[in-house]
């Protein structure tokens, strides 16, 4: 029998406070619910504001500086680069994430979000036991919110010791620029860090399972990336396993290629990026109720729903994009429909972004992927090499390729590698959202000279009306 040292009750339990949390939370009680958000850690935020999206951006933003002022002499510009203070980088990325989180932690009190710091548990489907630094707290609800996150996959042997083998997160509090680095995995974390300390000195060497890098999307992109990822100094490894690591001085990884060609590779420090698991392990989710899929990832239904009435999940845990934005719009959903008001997740695109260099972002379909779907496909690809704006720049890698059905000329996807990929990859995704035509974005005026226009100038290419390059 659990016995809590407090006991107290709310119409809206939320677990984690991570983006989807904690934006659930604010949302709730914006709505005149009274929400109670749990948060293991003392931190607001989750992965994404701690420990991941905002910290990493920081640290890219900084090895770009610090790239743009190497390539300054191109320009006509001497620049001279005294080093790398790890120590101070670190602390100016730790100062805007504590400015951040802060900011959170103020925004849910103020909006009459009850924070509550400790790991639940549910104990049935209206309960949760919450142990916390003071002891333990028995929560009961009419409604609950599961936003947990998730989690860090790491293969038997390549577990992080947090000092010379490194999950994402140590990554992005070192205290100096390893020599040799080894980056085993090259999804998203993998190539955002191993170019951010290829830029800031590092010998990097990257372990990739697929022959190809970002082998979802169609081959340009990846082949794109390869080449400026390979002119940083990055050495990639593809199509190759890290099967073996010899903790030590150096650290030893052992990799075998497909055709089981064996090589070790010597580094300073490892960095392992595989994958990620559902944050689920302790939370009682059995006790409750709650099913989840053959990977751990908790089933919802369009409207966050579990198949336990009165339960709902979203964000990490339940699978999809691993995406913060895409969590912020569950979290929406979530509280709207708790609050009995109509919504649902009928989003036909969530759009992501690489922030490598050059960046990379997409909404929508590959060409492979509408092919693959049965769509007859028209594409238009414009060059950035082609751009006056990205030449005064000085950033004309990429290029922006728009895929539209070829009848109805439906714009299905857009894919942009270039600077500022991601901040350009929005007005492709309204316009996939509101089913408009390669006319709808061609008759319409973007500024110049501006990198947008790059999106302009690829669906005029998919028209065969081409100016600035030329049509196929």
């Amino acid at each position: 029998m659990v016995v809590g040292t407090v006991s107290k009750g709310c119409q809206v339990a939320v677990i984690g406070s991570g983006p989807g949390g904690y934006l659930a939370a604010i949302r709730l009680a914006q709505l005149k619910k009274d929400v109670i958000l749990v948060e293991e850690k003392e931190s607001l935020g989750g992965i994404c504001l701690n420990e991941g999206c905002i910290p990493s951006k920081a640290l890219i933003h900084a090895a770009d500086l610090l790239e743009s002022a190497r390539r300054a002499g191109e320009m006509g510009l001497s620049m001279k680069v005294e080093g790398v203070d790890m120590a101070g980088l670190v602390a100016w990325k730790d100062k805007i994430v504590q400015r951040l989180t802060g900011g959170v932690r103020t925004l849910c009190t103020r909006n009459g979000a009850e924070v509550v710091q400790g790991r639940a548990r549910f104990l049935s489907d209206r309960k949760i036991e919450v142990q916390g630094p003071s002891g333990s707290q028995l929560i009961e609800f009419e409604q609950a919110v599961v936003a947990t996150g998730s989690l860090p996959f790491f293969p038997p042997g390549f577990e992080p010791d947090h000092e010379q083998i490194l999950e994402a997160r140590d990554a992005l509090s070192l205290r100096a620029v390893p020599g040799r680095l080894v980056v085993i995995g090259g999804g998203y974390n993998g190539l955002e860090l191993g170019s951010v300390y290829a830029k800031l000195g590092a010998k990097v060497e990257l372990v990739e399972f697929f022959p190809q890098l970002l082998p979802q999307h169609d081959p340009e992109v990846g082949q794109a990336l390869t080449r400026r990822i390979t002119h940083l100094g990055v050495k990639l490894h593809l199509g190759c396993k890290a099967t073996g690591l010899e903790r030590g001085s150096p650290c030893k990884v052992t990799i075998q290629g497909r055709e089981g060609e064996r090589a070790v590779l010597e580094a300073d420090k490892v960095l392992v990026s595989i994958g990620r698991l559902p944050n689920t392990r302790g939370l009682g989710l059995a006790e409750a109720g709650v099913e989840t899929d053959a990977k751990g990832f908790i089933r919802v239904n369009a409207r966050m729903e579990t198949n336990v009435p009165g339960v709902y999940a979203l964000g990490d845990v339940v699978g999809g994009p691993l995406l913060a934005h895409k969590a912020y719009r569950e979290a929406k959903v979530a509280a709207e429909v708790i609050a009995r008001k109509p919504s649902a997740f009928d989003n036909l695109v969530i759009p992501a972004v690489i922030y490598t260099d050059p960046e990379i972002a997409w909404a929508g379909l590959s060409e492979k992927e509408a092919r693959a779907q049965g769509y007859s496909v028209v594409t238009g690809t414009f060059p950035f090499r082609a751009s006056g704006r990205a030449m005064t720049l000085n950033a004309v890698e990429g290029f922006v390729k728009t895929v539209a059905d070829a009848g109805t000329k439906r714009i299905l996807g857009v894919h942009i590698v270039g600077a500022d990929a991601g901040e350009m990859i929005s007005e492709a995704a309204l316009a996939i959202e509101m089913g408009a035509f390669l006319d709808d974005l061609s008759q319409t005026i973007h500024p110049h000279p501006t990198m947008s226009e790059g999106l302009l100038e690829s669906v005029d290419a998919a028209l065969g009306e081409a100016i600035h390059v030329l049509n196929r």
